[in-house]
């Protein structure tokens, strides 16, 4: 059965949450923690009298169960709140950040990850503009400076990104980077091979290739998360605007995108 028929056929439960106002809060609250009606009154500023009958009717659905004076979400009800949760983070995300999303080749990025845009929604674009020329490379270059571990994704290669991998790998950081095969070729070439030369016998120091052009530029640390694509005719890198954040959700997803990548990544042997 596809989307359209499911929804001609349960369109009014569907329309019956996301039209309520106050269903809709009950149902995002409780997905954060159980309440009591004070609390439920406070969050929706409401009164009792209006959030009973919509208490009653996510009851009476089985979404909603109530336990010594306290609501909570039954199983069921997890599932709805949480892909509630998850669409208005998503729209959220995407009108927030949207002249990014639309001035960027998005393809590079898989879909099973975009499905989960909305983790980034605690992040905010940065740009060269002005005085602050070169504010994405040294925010960049900070975040590399700052972190207990780095992850990377590199489109670009620069001396700069270089020289603070270098510092970091040999002060005992972990580095695992992912570099396609144009990047992995200029890797082989002065100033760079004597770096990679210092840098074989720390095994903290993991050095990835993939054989294809990969479209994303990503650094994830311990600490921040940084994305930077393709303009939109994915052809030119875009070094002059970046998605920043500190906030652990967009980390986790950083790393998840890391690890999609390195899942599809070969290990080789520089040429030295």
């Amino acid at each position: 059965m596809n989307s359209f028929k499911i929804y001609k056929e349960i369109g009014d439960d569907v329309q019956g949450i996301y039209r309520s106002r106050l269903i809709t809060e009950i149902l995002l609250s409780l997905n954060e923690s159980s309440r009591k009606l004070s609390q439920l009154r406070e969050i929706t500023g409401s009164t009792s009298q209006a959030i009973i009958p919509k208490l009653r009717k996510l009851e009476a659905d089985h979404l909603i169960e109530a336990k010594e004076h306290e609501y909570y979400l039954t199983q069921t009800g997890k599932v709805v709140a949480s892909r509630l949760s998850d669409s208005f983070a998503t729209v959220g995300t995407i009108n927030k950040f949207k002249h990014f999303w639309s001035g960027h080749y998005l393809e590079g990025i898989p879909c099973s990850h975009l499905k989960k845009i909305g983790c980034l929604y605690e992040s905010e674009v940065l740009k060269d503009k002005g005085t602050k020329i070169l504010n994405v490379y040294n925010n960049q270059l900070k975040m590399i400076k700052e972190a207990g571990h780095i992850h990377g994704i590199s489109s670009v290669v620069t001396e700069g990104y270089a020289d603070s991998i270098f510092e970091r790998v040999k002060e005992g950081i972990p580095v695992e980077l992912i570099v396609p095969l144009h990047i992995a070729e200029k890797l082989e070439q002065s100033p760079y091979l004597e770096k990679i030369n210092a840098l074989t016998d720390y095994e903290s120091f993991k050095l990835i290739v993939v054989d294809e052009d990969i479209k994303v530029g990503l650094v994830v640390t311990d600490k921040r998360f940084s994305l930077s694509l393709y303009k939109k005719d994915g052809v030119e890198y875009d070094i002059t605007t970046g998605l920043f954040s500190l906030d652990p959700k967009a980390i986790e997803w950083g790393e998840r995108l890391f690890g999609y990548c390195k899942g599809q990544a070969e290990f080789i042997k520089m040429q030295i």
